[in-house]
């Protein structure tokens, strides 16, 4: 749970998430979306998978990218049971 935590912290991941929300992007496309380097960017989309909050899929000599909206669902139900009382 500490590294979901530590992916959501950061807004640059955040918006990243928002992204995908969308659509499947390729590495590229992300990192166009920013004045970052594309090794940073790398990092950022390393850390999300690390969570299991995207999947990256290989196709030919792109990289594919999307949300794992499982990964959310679980997120979003740990939450909740913070608010039943």
């Amino acid at each position: 749970m500490n590294i979901l935590f530590k992916a959501l912290s950061d807004p640059t991941r955040r918006q990243i998430l928002e992204m995908l929300k969308k659509k499947d992007l390729t590495a590229g496309e992300i990192a166009n979306a920013f004045e970052f380097s594309k090794p940073s960017i790398s990092h950022h989309l390393d850390i999300l998978r690390q969570a299991n909050l995207v999947v990256s899929i290989r196709e030919g000599q792109y990289i594919y990218y999307s949300l794992n909206t499982t990964e959310m669902d679980e997120l979003i139900k740990w939450l909740y049971r913070f608010t039943r009382k």
